[in-house]
């Protein structure tokens, strides 16, 4: 039985590019819902792809890469399930990226309830504003 389309998250969606992480932290938005910000940039990838996003854990405060690397699977996963929510009410491509700031390790309900809020945050501030 094949996973609905859109709770899945291909390898296309990843955001690969140093140019692309450059950008985003040269020139990008963000949006901040703790423990969680979201640095955004609308971009072109060349392909149709609307949504390309990267994730990062602090080393500073997670010494070993077994604790970065679940947080890290953790925003994926969060975003994965959530993604319906940004792709049904935006137009235009955006790169993302995801930073967990909080200094303790988190469960997923902590982590999905960030995520809801952040992406809510996001679409408030990119398009909610303009329409109005």
């Amino acid at each position: 039985m094949d996973k609905p389309k859109d709770l899945s998250f291909p390898k296309n969606e990843k955001l690969k590019s140093k140019k692309h992480f450059d950008a985003l932290f040269e020139e990008g938005k963000s949006v901040l819902k703790f423990p969680l910000k979201l640095i955004y940039l609308r971009s072109d990838f060349g392909d149709d792809t609307k949504v390309k996003i990267g994730v990062a854990a602090p080393k500073k405060k997670f010494g070993r890469a077994v604790d970065r690397n679940h947080i890290k699977r953790l925003l994926r996963e969060t975003y994965r399930l959530n993604k319906a929510l940004i792709f049904n009410n935006m137009e235009g491509n955006f790169a993302f990226l995801f930073l967990y700031l909080g200094d303790k390790m988190p469960n997923f309900q902590e982590m999905d309830g960030a995520m809801k809020q952040v992406l809510e945050a996001f679409l408030k501030k990119e398009f909610h504003e303009k329409n109005q």
